[in-house]
């Protein structure tokens, strides 16, 4: 059976049923919704990770297949992926743009994924060399008042596995929101990896998978989140399950350095920023970025700066003070 209500019908369930869910005091940052009983049973969420950045998750079954006409509109930039339900063996990207009217079904069949949204002005904000513009790569996700376009990417285990940590976060309060942003951005690069490598915009042998690719970024977070004692090459290439090989040659192609290059640069960029909004000593911030040689470390810094780290601490005093 399919059941056709009209825009105001299921607008109406929506906001009684938003009135009557309980909400959780931890985390204002959070609107959940059960499913309208006269539709089925379930829960919708909605949460702010950043501003103008909506997330939404569900879990719900509806009683019957509800058929929508849904007219013409401006749409956002959407990423969508769904773990059961229709197509979910694909993802969808949804450019921003005028979306054209259409027939909408929704199935009987439980239903769990998420979307998440956002303005296309905001990609630019991703990529400071950018200047602030989205990149040309991306701009056939931001069409205007044009048709917006369509994409539909096959769903990687990469993918598959940050939805579930989105879904299924463990958290609570704060820590959970934080939790968010980082799965949210990272899902994000996942969708938009494989667009860049169709396009050009990263130097990569089109034997390059974007399983590959994400396992090269993962070796990244797994850099910045233990600068102070991080793995060995070959540790670091185990963790994320490729060939030393593969690790740097995919460090090479996308950040444009080696795994050592990587990591002492991140260092210094780290060591810096102390030198100048801290109180630390040179030999705490050497401490700090991994270097038990204080020497060493100075000699990175001026490699990297051009001045001491000592001069960096002078120079931030004479800012401050």
């Amino acid at each position: 059976m399919t059941i056709t209500p009209t825009t105001a019908e299921l607008q109406e369930w929506w906001a009684e049923t938003a009135k009557n869910s309980p909400q959780n005091p931890l985390e204002p940052f959070e609107l959940y919704r059960q499913v309208p009983k006269q539709i089925g049973k379930g829960y919708e969420r909605d949460i702010e990770v950043y501003p103008q950045v909506l997330l939404s998750n569900w879990d719900c079954k509806y009683h019957d297949d509800i058929s929508q006409k849904e007219p013409e509109s401006n749409h956002p930039l959407q990423f969508h992926v769904q773990l059961l339900g229709n197509n979910a063996d694909n993802t969808l990207i949804s450019g921003a743009g005028v979306q054209r009217s259409w027939m909408s079904i929704t199935p009987k069949s439980r239903s769990v994924g998420m979307n998440i949204h956002l303005p296309p002005e905001l990609l630019g904000t991703f990529f400071p060399i950018a200047g602030g513009e989205i990149p040309s790569q991306f701009s056939l996700l931001a069409k205007g008042n044009d048709w917006q376009t369509i994409l539909e990417p096959k769903k990687t285990s990469a993918v598959n596995s940050v939805v579930q940590q989105i879904i299924y976060c463990p958290y609570q309060g704060i820590t959970k929101l934080m939790f968010l942003q980082v799965r949210v951005l990272e899902l994000i690069r996942l969708q938009l990896t494989p667009l860049l490598v169709d396009r050009g915009g990263m130097q990569l042998s089109l034997r390059q998978k974007p399983e590959t690719i994400a396992r090269i970024y993962h070796a990244k977070d797994i850099l910045l989140s233990c600068l102070e004692n991080p793995p060995s090459i070959i540790e670091l290439a185990q963790l994320v399950g490729l060939s030393e090989s593969t690790l740097q040659r995919g460090f090479r192609q996308l950040f444009g350095t080696t795994v050592f290059g990587y990591l002492t640069d991140k260092r210094m960029q780290r060591a810096e920023q102390l030198l100048r909004s801290s109180n630390l000593s040179v030999a705490e911030v050497a401490n700090l970025s991994g270097y038990a040689h204080l020497g060493h470390f100075g000699a990175a810094f001026k490699r990297r700066f051009g001045i001491t780290p000592s001069e960096c601490l002078f120079g931030k005093k004479l800012v401050s003070g």
